[in-house]
């Protein structure tokens, strides 16, 4: 039986399900999965999103914190070390990535990585870090790349294409879709109320984590152009962050505008069932996953600084990227809302997108990719 080890420098709770797939898919082929976690920096262990999984390596490990970063050191489990293939995260601080990136030179296991190609986020795309990284990519057997975004950036850096496997992140949504279809309508009708929301009226919706990145004056500019030209029109923003501050501020003289924190389970899904569009013009993420499994085009922008899950929106068939300014995206929104034809197809393709960017579908392309890997040795 081949071993494989995936090194997590700390196990997030939404990655659990997925190496549980994992596990069970690559015993079915033969192959002994194990997963080495540690634990969150400091700065990290406000977020509290860890996971658990009983049958993980557990290690301790070391941090140093340099300015607005922290190096971690992550132990390799002796016991591991005659593992067949091994997957590292595609980050620079991690330290104990370079001493198993070296021992390529000697040795025969495999070693891949796991991650988005580059810093989509960096504030300094042409900088030493971003060099740093950009010099690793092909240091590596194999690569997992999360979306076709970071296959790209591979393959123009000459990364073979048969040595990558694109992996589509994902997360669970089976709650969350589960939840959508549980909506009664009492619920419903009772939120259309508590918005002043007419039945036919469009309801504009945000969800998701609140910082700069996410454009939130940008946003509001918007919804009110959209509730100008559509006085029906109103704005829910669902979330919480470091920018809630400047939406409360920006909110606070517009009846029509609401923010409503972080909502989960049966609450969120209701929000998005009556719906009509995702407003998203910042940094577009995992959450355009849950746009579509409620069947709702996701609007942004060009200009965003998006995570490779951008990939996932097609312009113009299951969402919109909208060039210019606030106002140029409120009138993509407003012709998108009045165009029933368009919009329904639109809706459609969304839900059948739903369809495709799946924690199953994620794991099996793992598994795959994981079993050529070991093939190709």
């Amino acid at each position: 039986m081949k071993k494989l080890v995936i090194c997590q420098h700390r196990l997030l709770h939404y990655r659990v399900r997925l190496f549980e797939f994992l596990r069970i898919e690559c015993s079915r082929r033969g192959i002994e999965l194990h997963i080495v976690c540690g634990q969150a920096s400091r700065s990290e262990s406000a977020k509290k999103d860890e996971g658990n999984l009983p049958w993980a390596h557990k290690v301790e490990n070391y941090f140093w914190e340099a300015g607005n970063v922290d190096l971690v050191w992550q132990p390799f489990p002796s016991k591991l070390k005659d593992a067949d293939l091994v997957i590292l995260m595609q980050e620079n601080r991690i330290l104990s990535n370079y001493p198993l990136l070296l021992s390529r030179l000697w040795n025969k296991r495999e070693i891949a990585f796991w991650g988005h190609g580059r810093n989509f986020q960096s504030y300094a795309p042409q900088g030493l870090r971003e060099r740093w990284k950009m010099w690793l990519l092909n240091k590596v057997d194999w690569w997992f790349a999360y979306t076709k975004l970071t296959e790209g950036i591979l393959l123009a850096n000459g990364f073979p294409k048969e040595r990558i496997t694109c992996l589509n992140n994902a997360i669970d949504n089976d709650a969350f879709v589960f939840d959508l279809k549980n909506v009664s309508a009492e619920a419903a009708d009772r939120l259309l109320r508590e918005l002043d929301l007419a039945e036919d009226a469009p309801l504009g919706l945000f969800c998701g984590s609140l910082y700069p990145d996410k454009r939130i004056k940008f946003m509001i500019d918007a919804a009110a152009i959209i509730h100008e030209r559509m006085p029906g029109f109103r704005f829910v923003v669902i979330g919480d962050g470091p920018s809630s501050a400047e939406l409360q501020e920006l909110i606070k003289d517009k009846s029509w505008a609401y923010w409503v924190g972080v909502k989960k389970g049966a609450e969120k899904a209701c929000y998005f069932k009556i719906a009509k569009v995702v407003l998203n013009p910042g940094m577009v993420g995992l959450h355009i996953v849950d746009a579509f499994c409620a069947g709702l085009p996701l609007i942004t922008t060009s200009s965003a600084r998006h995570s490779p899950e951008i990939a996932y929106l097609e312009n113009g068939v299951n969402g919109c990227i909208v060039d210019g300014s606030a106002t140029d995206y409120a009138e993509a929104v407003i012709d998108l809302l009045r165009n029933k034809g368009s919009y329904e197809a639109m809706c459609a393709a969304a839900l059948k997108s739903s369809e495709r960017y799946t924690l199953e579908n994620m794991a099996k392309n793992f598994v795959d990719g994981i079993e050529a890997c070991l093939k190709a040795a």
